[in-house]
């Protein structure tokens, strides 16, 4: 008995937006390529219930039009830019994304967790430690090729090194990133480099570690810089001296090339520049990425911890130093449940071209067990951002 036009309509779509298997990701319910997809699996079932009414023998056609639509369909189930890592663990785990454009390609730098051994003793897994900085290279900031990892150059960076950023300042490249594993001593570290992969380590190293004061232990992670007009601006994030609270906090150097410690001054003493606040902030906000527009700055952050649905918001300052909310929604938010990033899109790393906007950040759809990194074009309207569609 022929099965109905709805059954068939099913299978078919199964590797499209209206039926995902599984595990199955998808970009968004508004997308270009969702709204495509919709219009084709209609299509297919006005076209089953034709066949039904001709003829049987017409249904041969079906897995010629499943070869044809399955891969456009299948393919937007990522997003253009989807990149993982497995070195490190088994599974893809690469976070806190920063991308600079250097001699013509694009540099991304990431963080890559403590490597996974096997104990050949008891057949199972043990961790090294070390946290480390993968390097990956593009020419289209799409399509990404590993090209090394930044290794640990001075004695208070053999434990790990993590969360890096990425600015091209007086010809170089330099890499602004954290100790990891110190607890409340981490704190940040510089390095410079000529051609984006092989590092010069900052003697002075770290270079920065802000003041204990009542709202903070003292600790600075996820550094980002920003060379103002003739200072340097540093923003990092911190804990309070209980370690649960998570805020950002700045510092800044009167040298536009004065990256090295000694250089600093804190500018956030008697309260952060951002605290959490909101509900879909939690406890934490961090992960700063600062870019200027006009005669205003605008920060992009995190807001939560990793693993608790982490999401992305924005800040907008007049003078760097004062900041507020643009809003009090994300401007980022998860994906729906079964999606690449339904549990966190979070860590921006935002790159800007000219006029163009690009926010580089990860997601995980397990929790944090696992990331990947993708991209997003931002809009700007009447000074507000917005995400762009992820288009083909």
């Amino acid at each position: 008995m022929m099965k109905s036009s709805e059954y068939y309509c099913k299978m078919w779509c199964g590797w499209s937006f209206i039926y995902p298997p599984r595990g199955m990701k998808r970009v968004g319910d508004r997308s270009v390529e969702e709204r495509f997809a919709r219009l084709l699996a209609e299509v297919f079932r006005q076209f089953l219930k034709m066949c039904q009414r001709a003829s049987r023998k017409v249904l041969w056609l079906l897995p010629a039009m499943f070869a044809a639509t399955a891969p456009y369909l299948y393919a937007q189930a990522h997003p253009r830019m989807y990149y993982e890592d497995t070195s490190r663990i088994g599974v893809s785990f690469a976070k806190d994304p920063s991308v600079a454009r250097f001699h013509g390609s694009y540099f991304l730098y990431y963080s890559l967790p403590s490597r996974r051994v096997q104990n050949t003793t008891t057949m199972g897994g043990a961790f090294l430690p070390g946290w480390g900085i993968g390097i990956a290279q593009s020419k289209d900031m799409i399509h990404w090729t590993k090209v090394g990892e930044l290794q640990a150059a001075s004695e208070i960076e053999k434990d790990g090194v993590a969360a890096p950023k990425a600015h091209v300042i007086g010809g170089r490249l330099h890499l602004f990133f954290q100790t990891y594993g110190h607890g409340p001593k981490d704190a940040i570290c510089h390095a410079w480099s000529d051609d984006g992969v092989h590092f010069t380590d900052d003697p002075s190293n770290p270079i920065f570690r802000p003041t204990k004061m009542p709202w903070s232990v003292g600790r600075a992670i996820d550094g980002e810089v920003f060379q103002g007009g003739k200072k340097l601006y540093l923003y990092f994030a911190t804990r309070d001296p209980e370690m649960r609270r998570q805020s950002i906090g700045m510092a800044e150097s009167d040298d536009p090339f004065g990256f090295e410690a000694g250089h600093w001054r804190d500018v956030s003493i008697t309260e952060p520049i951002l605290k959490p606040e909101l509900g879909w902030e939690g406890e934490c906000v961090e992960a700063p990425s600062v870019i200027k527009r006009g005669r205003k700055y605008y920060m992009f952050y995190a807001g939560s911890y990793n693993g608790v649905k982490q999401q992305i918001g924005v800040a907008v300052s007049p003078d760097g130093r004062n900041w507020r909310r643009l809003s009090d929604e994300p401007l980022m938010r998860i994906g729906k449940p079964g999606t690449w990033n339904s549990t966190e899109s979070g860590h921006p790393g935002v790159l800007q071209i000219g006029r163009r906007t690009y926010m580089f950040f990860q997601g995980s759809n397990d929790d944090g067990k696992s990331y990947v990194l993708s991209m997003v074009e931002i809009g700007w309207r009447d000074g507000l951002p917005y995400v762009k569609e992820d288009r083909p």
